[in-house]
């Protein structure tokens, strides 16, 4: 059997903030392919401005390097569990993994999660120990839990005989040793292991074709464009070719494009051949895991597995006093229009129609994964209002299943007992406790999904921020029949319209939180605030105070308030109860009741406690 020595095809996974991103930008700037003209900007990979912002990969992107005559193909993809399916159809793609890890915090959740899939599709593992250079470093310490993370993960004799590089990828250093004094300034231990341990891909060029989409990317130019590899044969410009589709039907259709990739640049190609990772173009209507292969010699690949949605939410022309004002697109076409463009890329996304003509169910992976396209939308120009997220329910074996999900939690052991308490009130079960040292306490739980909405606020409020919360799907259970105690707190209601004063906060800031500023106009059944207590309550914060002859100079000078709490989007969706929307627009978030007049919002009340 011949491989293709001149190519390796390998992706970066770890859980999210342990270097994949800044490991790659490294890869690249070492490596042969950029010339001195091509500066490199940090986390160049990440070029979405959500990513850079939160630092966070959302899509997964593919570069090409040279090193040594090689072809090295990477595949950066994403740490968070929201974004699962992008690491399982990337994986299908290459001969090897790179697992970077912290050389502090160690495995995390999202590391289980991304590592389980590579030793499934039985993937080379080398694992890059990052961060080595931080004072709190313990990478023998990190490696042994790695280890036992394999074992647990029932990798073969094979897979856990992985190698090691140690490396500070933040300052481009790297060495096969675990002393941080030992580092080098070069990423050559990373790339000489590359080519030494991931296996070349086999050079069955000669066989029929076969290529298979693994990613969505859309231009306007040439329409839909599918990624994937070709694992058998060759492909050309101009070749006429037969796409097999998931239901099982097929369509021909000629390639008029080819990309390669190098760098960071995408490039037009006339051929590709067994082992390369090309983006073609050509057909309207390709869907990731479908299969291309010759006319006379079909012969398609099994589907790719893609997971379902968990979590959906309710997507609404905004139909508040604000309306109209600040976004340039607002009509229910330009929103459904919008969506629609969305399912182009994005295989996990469902949109499904509702009775109302401007109300669409969004079905996603997560609140994350949701939360970025309302946040895309709105930096686009767009107006709408979301509903509280819903998880969604599924049959397995006849019985009515909900989704489940592992959640890690690290916090300060002060806080141990709080965090316990709120999350059994929300159904959780605790699986494990391990004390870390320094008076902090991991703690292992599997919750059901609904029971974590709007939990991180309440989280980072019980341990003062200190505490760190990360969570996985796990699976489907079935459904929990108890009540799970959701928000603790009610929301103070505006019963008015107009500018929100310093002196009316100054009077009910004792009542709650406040969430607007003096100056910021608000409308009947807009909500500023959260309740001290678990109903809800109308204030009006538009109050002037009264002008009279006596003034006290003294007084109003020293007429002080406390900090609004800005809520940012997640924040906001997290705050959401079942009766309130969030209304986003470029310039505003804001949170409202769906019965704006509050005669109408308590008589719907009593109706309902009377039922």
């Amino acid at each position: 059997m011949n491989f293709r020595e001149d190519i390796r095809n390998i992706a970066i996974i770890a859980h999210v903030d342990h270097g994949k991103t800044t490991l790659v930008d490294q890869l690249l700037t070492q490596s042969t392919t950029l010339d001195e003209h091509n500066q490199l900007e940090d986390r160049a990979m990440d070029s979405d401005a959500i990513e850079k912002e939160r630092g966070i990969t959302i899509l997964s992107k593919n570069t090409a390097v040279n090193y040594n005559d090689a072809v090295i193909n990477i595949l950066d993809t994403p740490g968070h569990a929201d974004f699962g399916g992008e690491v399982e159809r990337i994986l299908k793609m290459v001969d090897g993994v790179i697992l970077v890890v912290d050389a502090f915090e160690g495995p995390m959740p999202q590391t289980r999660f991304v590592l389980q899939k590579a030793l499934e599709q039985q993937l080379k593992p080398i694992v890059v120990v990052n961060k080595i250079d931080k004072p709190t470093a313990n990478p023998e310490k990190v490696i042994d839990e790695v280890l036992d993370l394999f074992i647990e993960l029932d990798a073969d004799d094979d897979q856990l005989e992985f190698p090691v590089v140690y490396a500070s990828a933040i300052n481009g250093t790297s060495s096969y040793s675990s002393d941080p004094a030992d580092q080098e300034e070069t990423m050559a231990p990373v790339f000489e292991t590359i080519l030494k341990e991931i296996p070349a891909p086999v050079d069955n060029t000669d066989e029929p074709l076969q290529f298979q989409v693994s990613l969505l990317d859309y231009n306007d130019y040439v329409g839909r464009v599918g990624i994937g590899r070709v694992f058998r044969g060759e492909i050309k410009v101009g070749d006429n070719v037969t796409l097999n589709k998931l239901d099982g039907s097929t369509k021909d259709f000629r390639v008029t494009k080819l990309f390669g990739f190098f760098g960071l640049e995408r490039l037009e190609i006339e051929s590709a051949k067994a082992g390369d990772i090309v983006a073609i173009s050509g057909f309207e209507d390709i869907f990731v895991g479908e299969t291309v292969t010759p006319t006379d010699h079909l012969d398609p690949l099994p589907i790719l597995h893609i997971d379902e949605p968990t979590l959906q939410m309710t997507f609404l022309v905004n139909n508040s006093p604000f309306a109209g004002r600040e976004g340039k697109w607002v009509t229910a076409s330009k929103i459904e229009e919008r969506l629609q463009t969305q399912l182009q890329t994005d295989v996990s996304l469902k949109v499904e129609p509702t009775e109302a003509p401007d109300a669409w169910v969004v079905s996603g992976r997560g609140e994350l994964h949701l939360s970025i396209l309302i946040e895309n939308m709105r930096r686009e120009g767009f107006e709408l209002q979301v509903s509280r997220p819903k998880v969604i329910l599924r049959e397995v074996d006849g019985v009515t299943c909900e989704p489940f999900e592992s959640v890690q939690i690290d916090t300060p052991e002060e806080y141990m007992g709080s965090v316990i308490e709120r999350l059994s009130q929300r159904k959780a079960v605790m699986q494990d406790m391990e004390h870390t040292g320094n008076g902090q306490v991991r703690l292992h739980f599997l919750a059901p999904s609904r029971g974590l909405i709007g939990f991180t606020n309440e989280f980072l409020s019980i341990t003062h921020g200190y505490g760190i919360i990360n969570h996985s799907f796990s699976e489907y259970l079935p459904v929990i029949k108890e009540q799970i105690t959701g928000r603790r707190n009610g929301s103070l209601v505006s019963s008015d319209n107009g500018r929100v004063t310093t002196y009316s906060i100054m009077h009910l800031e004792d009542r709650g939180t406040i969430f607007v500023e003096p100056g910021t106009e608000v409308y009947e059944g807009m909500i500023v605030g959260e309740n001290n207590r678990d109903n809800d309550l109308s204030i009006n914060l538009t109050k002037e105070k009264q002008k009279t002859n006596v003034r006290s100079a003294n007084k109003d000078q020293t007429s002080v308030i406390k900090e609004p709490k800005i809520l940012t989007l997640e924040e906001s969706m997290n705050f959401l109860a079942d009766d309130e929307y969030c209304e986003v627009t470029p310039d505003s978030i804001r949170l409202r009741k769906v019965i704006l007049n509050t005669n109408q919002r308590d008589k719907a009340r009593k109706n309902k406690e009377k039922k």
